[in-house]
């Protein structure tokens, strides 16, 4: 697969004289970003970044992804995007996004969005409320302000890239096409423009697959870096042929149903797969992740927790006494981001995979 780089990316996107945005995780709106021309590039660390630059403003015992994301910032990396957002999805993001903003030099708007602990009506006239008081802050920077069908028709776009998503997922688990590739075509959406994405899904699902006879097993967590994972559990036989990842299969958001964009917009977020990032109840956690156990047909389930990451940890006991009630095996492993994969994980994961083989 041929695509290009974020940095090729943000180079076009310039050359069209339009924004960029540096969006660090995990929700947030992609059609607001683009009913103004400005198009978003999400910040998921990334991977491999000295993180010793951010070490003077956070704790030892702060995420990888926070580390790294911080490190990326004050190394100069993101000086060539025009506007930052920072979601308060987690203590730690809430904390990158203060210091962002107070704690050290700042030559270009960085935003904050708080997204509600629930689905309640109040929750959604909340979040609908912080859609445009960040609606106004990038129409102070972009000079002027979308319409309401501007602003519906960017969030019809996202809702059909959604459907198209969860086709290509539909493919990916019959086929247990693999893994490496798939998740590599859906997380270009985290900074592909929205048609060059769109292309790139629909020659994957155009693709005559073979269908394979791999172990399936279904990820947790919050993203899969170190990416090698998926290689490493099809070298032991087996296949990631479904995940429960926070920046990806709990990030399809479902259509919304109102009339006013920001309303819709807050109801595909908030209405979106259950998350720990967002408060959700254990109950509606386990049946989701249950759902996508039992659809995809896997035999395990693979617990891929980014160190000191909390608010997945919360989950972790009742999800895994769930699933052995259920009959589905499930290991629990801890990865650093910016580190390669330990060799006790490679080990666990290899024997889970032989486990599960072995009936």
């Amino acid at each position: 697969m041929s695509v290009p780089t974020r940095l090729e990316i943000i180079e076009k996107v310039k050359k069209d004289k339009r924004g960029v945005a540096a969006v660090f995780p995990i929700h947030y709106p992609r059609e607001l970003f683009r009913a103004f021309g400005i198009h978003p590039i999400e910040v998921w660390g990334p991977p491999g970044v000295d993180t010793s630059l951010a070490m003077a403003h956070l704790q030892s015992y702060i995420c990888s992804v926070v580390q790294s994301g911080l490190s990326f910032y004050l190394s100069g990396a993101l000086d060539v995007v025009d506007i930052i957002l920072v979601p308060h999805c987690c203590d730690s993001l809430q904390g990158l996004g203060s210091i962002l903003k107070g704690f050290v030099k700042k030559d270009k708007p960085v935003f904050t969005l708080y997204i509600p602990r629930g689905k309640r009506n109040e929750d959604i006239e909340f979040l609908t409320k912080e859609l445009k008081r960040l609606y106004e802050n990038i129409a102070v920077f972009a000079g002027f302000k979308p319409t309401k069908d501007d602003l519906l028709d960017a969030v019809i776009k996202e809702e059909e890239a959604d459907k198209l998503t969860l086709k290509a997922y539909e493919v990916h688990r019959k086929f247990k096409t693999n893994a490496s590739e798939f998740y590599r075509l859906i997380r270009l959406r985290e900074y592909l423009p929205l048609v060059e994405f769109e292309t790139h899904v629909n020659e994957f699902m155009q693709k005559k697959h073979k269908p394979s006879d791999s172990v399936g097993v279904v990820f947790s967590g919050v993203l899969p870096e170190p990416m090698d994972i998926f290689r490493l559990v099809e070298e032991s036989g087996g296949v990631v042929i479904d995940d429960d990842f926070a920046s990806l299969r709990r990030r399809i958001y479902p259509l919304g149903e109102s009339d006013d964009p920001f309303e819709r917009m807050a109801q595909r977020i908030l209405n979106a797969p259950p998350d720990a990032m967002k408060g959700s109840p254990f109950k509606d956690r386990e049946k989701f992740l249950l759902d996508i156990v039992r659809n995809s047909s896997a035999q395990g389930v693979v617990f891929y927790n980014v160190k000191f990451c909390e608010p997945e940890k919360f989950y972790h006991p009742i999800l895994k006494d769930s699933l052995k009630n259920a009959g589905i095996r499930s290991i629990v492993v801890e990865v650093d981001i910016n580190e390669p994969l330990p060799q006790q994980v490679k080990t666990r994961i290899r024997a889970f995979i032989e486990t599960l083989k072995r009936g």
